[in-house]
């Protein structure tokens, strides 16, 4: 089991993320709002302003996708999220990791 962190960088392919998700059977996620340390820095802090203009065309908010995944299904999930936000090679598309459970407690399904 797996646990797949994905930042999504445009909340509008938040929706059609979790539909790719239920194609592949990943049924459960959790999904938080979160904000870049650049965003906080180049808007909180007067004396990192100078930042705004490095990080035109960056958001303000993003999304932060949590989800256990097993781990035959961690490259069609990471394949379905590029379909939807396009290569995570290019900038701006969000951020995947992957980090081993080694256990899970209150999940209806035994791990």
């Amino acid at each position: 089991m797996k646990l797949l962190v994905f930042i999504l960088n445009k909340e509008e392919h938040l929706e059609e993320i979790l539909e790719a998700f239920l194609e592949l059977d990943i049924q459960g996620a959790t999904i938080l709002d979160s904000v870049g340390m650049g965003s906080i820095l180049a808007q909180d802090i007067p004396i990192f302003a100078g930042f705004r203009n490095l990080l035109q065309g960056s958001r303000p908010a993003n999304k932060t996708i949590l989800t256990t995944v097993d781990e035959k299904l961690i490259q069609p999930a990471i394949d379905a999220i590029e379909q939807v936000v396009g290569s995570l090679d290019e900038p701006g598309n969000g951020l995947i990791f992957v980090l081993d459970i080694e256990k899970v407690y209150g999940l209806i399904k035994s791990f």
